[in-house]
């Protein structure tokens, strides 16, 4: 089942006592400078546990406004929303401030399906996204618990390795920046291996798995860290705690290889 774009308004909860909402820079459908719009494109990966709404409450609790949508189908591909027109109109819909991108989860592990599938798709979006005045922004996913045996990726490090290297190539191919939420969770995973990253398919993310996301994107945005944030979707302090200090050292690390083309977003 598709689920149809979304655009959730973010940050009402830092309004003044006795404020009304249409003082959220947010509201309506005019570009603001105290407004950061971003637009999720994927599928299960993106809705499971729904990380836009994780962002934005996360945002929120930094003192950023935010507004996100999502373009998200079970299993899709990035080739999927190139040729789906409903993509072209939500770019155009709002004043998106950055569009991010995920593909399918094997694809970009894969040498023949990421150079027949999501290169061309991806270099098509970008194009679009660059059209419509966003900043595109690769959603670098992470591996499957148990890798992918039958194409030649026997467990996790293999596979993580391999889907790093095709999301980076089109980073690199097509000057775009990258949310490198994979390696923040093989970063995680290094530090405590018993984190509860994957439900039960080894496949999906828990709430964990999609907070360490968020922190991921957090940085990535903002280019600032998100240590002492208050909101936690619910988890132990520490669990909280220990993916916001992942992600700001995997991100805030090296800024110029991640965050330099989203100078602008939050400017």
């Amino acid at each position: 089942m598709r689920l149809r774009h979304l655009l959730v308004l973010g940050a009402l909860a830092l309004l003044p006592l006795g404020c009304s909402s249409s003082a959220n820079p947010c509201n309506g459908s005019e570009s603001s400078p105290l407004c950061t719009r971003v637009l999720f494109v994927g599928n299960s990966y993106t809705y499971v546990n729904d990380l836009p709404g994780v962002f934005t409450a996360l945002a929120a609790s930094g003192g950023h406004h935010v507004a996100t949508g999502m373009l998200a189908t079970g299993g899709a591909t990035l080739a999927d929303h190139a040729r789906d027109a409903e993509t072209a109109t939500t770019l155009t819909s709002t004043p998106w401030n950055a569009v991010v991108l995920q593909e399918q989860s094997e694809i970009p592990s894969l040498g023949a399906l990421w150079q027949a599938q999501m290169y061309p798709a991806a270099a098509q979006l970008i194009g679009m996204i660059r059209n419509a005045g966003a900043e595109p922004l690769l959603f670098l996913t992470w591996a499957h618990r148990e890798g992918w045996p039958e194409d030649g990726l026997p467990d996790y490090r293999s596979m993580q390795s391999a889907v790093d290297d095709g999301y980076l190539a089109v980073a690199r191919e097509q000057n775009v920046a990258t949310a490198p939420v994979g390696l923040a969770w093989s970063t995680l995973l290094d530090r405590t291996p018993q984190a509860g990253l994957w439900q039960g398919d080894g496949s999906h993310p828990t709430t964990e798995g999609t907070y360490l996301a968020a922190c991921v994107f957090y940085a990535t945005i903002f280019g600032t860290s998100p240590r002492g944030l208050s909101y936690d979707d619910g988890l132990r302090n520490d669990v909280a705690a220990e993916a916001q200090t992942v992600a700001a050292d995997v991100v805030l690390g090296d800024p110029a290889l991640w965050v330099a083309r989203l100078a602008r977003v939050t400017a």
